[in-house]
């Protein structure tokens, strides 16, 4: 039997009166065209609902989903890993209150594979083909196969749901879970990052300061020419290609043309655009920081110079915390992220006991369960470092 996409608001509104009398939570998907088109919208939706069945939505066709939302807001969603498609969701009104991620919910559960394919199969022994995960699916119309695979992402969530959700009762994991789903819901999903020119891969191969501002008016001038057409920026010129123009500043258009570096498909084509750009940076005089400014902290590589007493405690800590990691199973980058444990071992509190520590790691927005965890053995490793610190002074006494 074919796969059918609901392209109408008719079908669409006749979906939703079918979803709404079904039962149970509503297992969700968006399907979108990273990596081919410049925005993040989502191409195809997904929707299964026990007593209602599978319904595929075509979003760029129907427009807002507000109704179907009304209907399913206040039921459980399960999304496999939720934060990679709640930003598109919700810019077409689909926006849940209490959410199920398969996805997290098994790295909480401690299963050593937490893609859908592999979770699938481990909990349910079914076989999950993947091979159009990456497909364009802003492409029109879309192929059969691929429409069966979309499918089939969101028609198995309710059972992996069930045998996960007993996974994480039996081992007292349900209260990490639920904290982790809220977390994911309060997130913002898209943060303004300040000057995102500098996630330009290889940038740290330029040197100099006019070098950058030419860097930075490519990628402006590449990000502004793909948000037109709505095209990935990488494959209209990769960031290697701006990155090699940046750092060789060639005299002339024709120089920048016979820069066998500077690919893409659009390198040529734009050349005028290119060439503009590099000018501009060659002239502004709003110059780049070789750094910029902010609260980052240096990378641990460089602690052991800048800040030793730092480096310890960093050292120490991240061997306690991976040794909680292991005892409770749960991924150590889940039980307290890299950041947050370079931020307090960087900046500690004034008093670097355990309560001190929560209130520390709780400012800085971890959560209540991993504190609860984690405080303690953190507390305990700084001692240890301050202890080893002290201790070739006390012995040179």
């Amino acid at each position: 039997m074919a796969v059918t996409v609901i392209d109408t608001r008719e079908g669409y509104l006749e979906a939703v009166e079918a979803i709404a009398a079904g039962h149970g939570p509503i297992a969700i998907d968006a399907e979108r065209a990273s990596g081919f088109r410049y925005s993040q919208r989502a191409y195809l939706i997904q929707i299964f609902r026990r007593g209602s069945g599978t319904f595929l939505f075509d979003p760029p066709a129907i427009g807002s989903f507000s109704e179907l939302n009304d209907v399913i807001k206040d039921e459980e969603w399960l999304l496999h890993a939720a934060s990679q498609d709640l930003t598109c969701l919700r810019e077409v009104g689909l926006d849940p209150t209490r959410l199920f991620d398969t996805e997290l919910g098994a790295r909480i559960a401690g299963l050593p594979r937490v893609g859908l394919g592999t979770v699938v199969e481990e909990l349910l022994g079914i076989h999950l083909a993947k091979e159009h995960s990456a497909a364009d699916w802003s492409t029109r119309p879309l192929p059969q196969a691929w429409l069966v695979y979309a499918a089939l992402d969101v028609e198995l969530l309710v059972d992996v749901r069930d045998v996960m959700g007993k996974m994480l009762d039996d081992a007292g994991k349900a209260d990490i879970a639920a904290q982790e789903f809220s977390a994911v819901l309060a997130r913002d999903l898209k943060p303004v990052r300040e000057q995102p020119w500098r996630r330009l891969s290889g940038l740290h191969s330029i040197r100099g300061i006019r070098n950058l501002a030419v860097a930075r008016e490519l990628w402006e001038a590449r990000d502004a020419y793909a948000r037109e057409i709505d095209t990935a920026p990488g494959r209209l010129v990769p960031d290697s290609a701006l990155v090699a123009a940046a750092r060789v500043l060639p005299e002339t258009k024709r120089d920048l043309s016979a820069l066998k570096e500077f690919t893409g498909r659009a390198s040529r084509s734009q050349i005028d655009r290119w060439w503009d750009a590099i000018q501009a940076g060659l002239a502004t005089s709003d110059l780049p920081v070789l750094r910029p400014p902010g609260e980052n902290i240096p990378p641990p590589r460089a602690w052991s110079d800048k800040n030793p007493e730092a480096d310890k405690r960093l050292k120490a800590a991240r061997a306690a915390v991976t040794e909680v990691s292991t005892e409770l199973n749960i991924p150590v980058e889940n039980l307290l992220t890299p950041e947050l444990l370079r931020r307090v071992s960087w900046n500690p509190p004034a008093s670097t006991d355990a309560t001190s520590i929560e209130s520390a790691l709780l400012d800085m927005g971890a959560r209540q369960w991993q504190v609860d965890a984690t405080a303690q053995a953190i507390s305990q490793a700084f001692v240890e470092a301050i202890q080893t610190t002290e201790a070739p002074a006390e012995a040179d006494s």
